[in-house]
């Protein structure tokens, strides 16, 4: 398994309206070229939200379908895919307030599932993870600046 956390501020945004947009993943088609399609589905009882992604990935495209949990008092939001490209995909959102702003980390844990050829592809992987995970934040938020980026082996 391979983590990646990129750590973001925006002055532009509080963190409740920063939370409010990274929440509304329906339009980061829109507001990011990232970002190919994104289908939501009718909310579960338990209060989960699944949502299908296609996005792009270095020349192609990388799709899954994951469980969405969104805490709004913590604006936190927790996903793990239910099935896709990834063997495992799983991770979070946090926005908190930061003066007039918000620093935003995005935490996420993923496996290829390809272990003969990990040694090649997760470095690619988690770059271009990262690279997407900043083009999401600059089309959803304005002022962003990346303060943190990460990638290491995950226990």
């Amino acid at each position: 398994m391979r983590r990646v956390i990129v750590r973001a501020n925006t002055t532009e945004f509080t963190a409740a309206h920063a939370y409010q947009r990274i929440s509304d993943f329906s339009r980061y088609p829109e507001l990011t070229d990232a970002v190919r399609d994104v289908e939501i589905y009718p909310p579960e009882p338990d209060g989960g939200l699944v949502s299908e992604w296609t996005v792009y990935f270095r020349k192609g495209l990388l799709q899954w379908t994951e469980r969405d949990y969104f805490d709004h008092d913590t604006r936190t939001i927790t996903f793990a895919q239910l099935k896709g490209d990834f063997e495992t995909f799983e991770g979070s959102w946090l926005v908190e307030p930061d003066g007039d702003g918000a620093v935003v980390t995005f935490d996420a844990t993923f496996d290829l599932g390809i272990p003969s050829l990990a040694e090649l592809l997760d470095p690619v992987a988690e770059a271009t993870l990262r690279n997407n995970i900043v083009m999401i934040l600059r089309g959803l938020l304005d002022g962003v600046e990346v303060v943190a980026e990460e990638a290491t082996a995950a226990t």
